[in-house]
């Protein structure tokens, strides 16, 4: 056996490639059920067909030119940008080990598996930004925008973020399975889009039209989650298991607060408020779940049900922006808190002995490193910023090149009907 094929752990390989399905389970059907349970039903196919849409427009661009760029460590701008070395995967063969590991111990898994891995990342993130534009843009401006999107922002700050060379790993972030380049993105990204699209007409009184879809999604999520948060540690180890446990219980415990508050507040606990804390817990530990211990994992979780919830219920009707579905609400608040939470709660023993840190284990604030800290702030600030800047750029270049509002007309129909000529509920006569 050559040493290069020594290298290959099939063990790794079948966990890492088990996991991308797993991403790939939470984009569709999993993120299109649960958004599409809480629009009209006149809009459910449109915002399940954008879910599906990034499926298969990021994954072209993700072959194409997208993860040389992300991941090359010949660079075009240095800390921010790649080059085309890998373009159409150029050079790379099924052979070859991935550049990318936590542990060398238990051997690497193919540079293909961990490309595989990656664009699953990257199809689910604008996906989680439909949510923000439910109910009033327009398809055609949806499809550019997601690739002007991807293109401008997902892939500079995906280099910055996973790349040797990247500008935020050289710092010594701490994220462990994408709370910048995936949550805090998504999120600020989503409010930016949302303030420029404005609101929605004929708001009040309309009930999200299928809260079983919603909880069915919100179950899928969860499961997927597994893979999104464990499946980062690219091997099948120790590790991966502790990612694994560490998302469960981070989710439970943001539901559990979620739906005691709903119940103390509302005066009965809500089916969507159980799913929507879930989320957020999931969302919270996606940097932590390789870094904090479980105790960390269930604070952690439990911050984000109640600043979420506080995000959702109050801040949001407050402030008037429509942020249709929550995805700034939970996607890029629960983020900021788990970015910000990493630096607090990293405990050095998870990660003792990995190559993270040089083996010497990764140590937050509570564990006497306030440096953790200060990098995190840094790294969650300049990813607001990005996003937020740049999806306002993105949008404002597909407004002038092809518009990204529907009329007042196509909105009262419904974007099925506008934008798709289909009806997802059909009434035989």
């Amino acid at each position: 056996m050559s040493e290069t094929l020594a290298r290959i752990s099939g063990a790794n390989t079948v966990w890492v490639l088990l996991s991308a399905a797993l991403v790939m389970f939470m984009t569709v059907p999993a993120l299109g059920m649960f958004y599409g349970g809480l629009v009209k039903k006149k809009n459910v196919l449109n915002i399940m067909m954008q879910s599906f849409t990034c499926l298969g427009i990021v994954s072209v661009i993700w072959v194409a030119f997208g993860y040389s760029l992300a991941f090359s460590d010949d660079e075009l701008i240095p800390g921010v940008l790649g080059n085309l070395k890998w373009a159409f995967l150029s050079g790379i063969s099924p052979s070859d080990p991935s550049p990318y590991f936590i542990s060398d111990a238990s051997g690497r898994v193919p540079h293909v598996a961990f490309i595989l891995f990656q664009m699953m990342f990257a199809v689910i993130t604008p996906a989680v930004i439909s949510g923000a534009l439910a109910e009033r843009m327009k398809f055609s401006g949806f499809v550019l925008f997601v690739v002007i999107w991807t293109a401008l922002i997902y892939i500079p700050v995906t280099h910055m973020m996973w790349s040797a060379n990247g500008l935020f790993a050289r710092m010594g972030l701490a994220d462990f399975a994408g709370g910048t380049v995936v949550e805090i993105n998504s999120g600020f990204s989503a409010l930016a889009a949302a303030l420029y699209l404005g609101r929605r007409r004929n708001l009040k009184g309309v009930p999200p039209h299928n809260l079983t879809y919603t909880l069915a999604g919100a179950a899928m999520l969860w499961f997927g989650w597994f893979g999104f948060n464990a499946g980062s540690s690219l091997a099948a180890d120790g590790l991966a298991a502790y990612a694994f446990l560490n998302t469960n219980m981070a989710a439970a415990a943001a539901a559990c607060v979620w739906a005691a508050l709903d119940w103390s507040i509302q005066k009965k606990p809500t089916i969507l408020g159980f799913a929507t804390g879930g989320v957020a817990g999931l969302v919270v530990i996606t940097p932590a779940a390789g870094y904090v211990n479980m105790g960390g994992a269930m604070l952690m979780g439990a911050v984000a049900g109640l600043v979420c919830y506080w995000m959702v219920m109050t801040v949001k009707n407050k402030m008037g922006y429509d942020d249709s579905l929550d995805a700034f609400g939970v996607h890029g608040i629960a983020g900021l808190i788990g970015i910000l939470g990493t630096g607090f709660l990293a405990d050095p023993r998870i990660t003792k002995g990995f190559s993270l840190n040089g083996g010497n284990g990764v140590a937050g604030l509570a564990f006497g490193n306030p440096a953790l800290l200060v990098t995190q702030a840094k790294a969650a600030l300049s990813t607001v910023a990005i996003a937020f800047v740049g999806t306002l750029v993105a949008m404002k270049l597909t407004d002038l090149l092809i518009g990204v509002r529907v009329t007042e007309r196509d909105e009262a129909i419904g974007l099925d009907a506008s934008q798709h000529n289909e009806r997802a509920y059909t009434v035989i006569e």
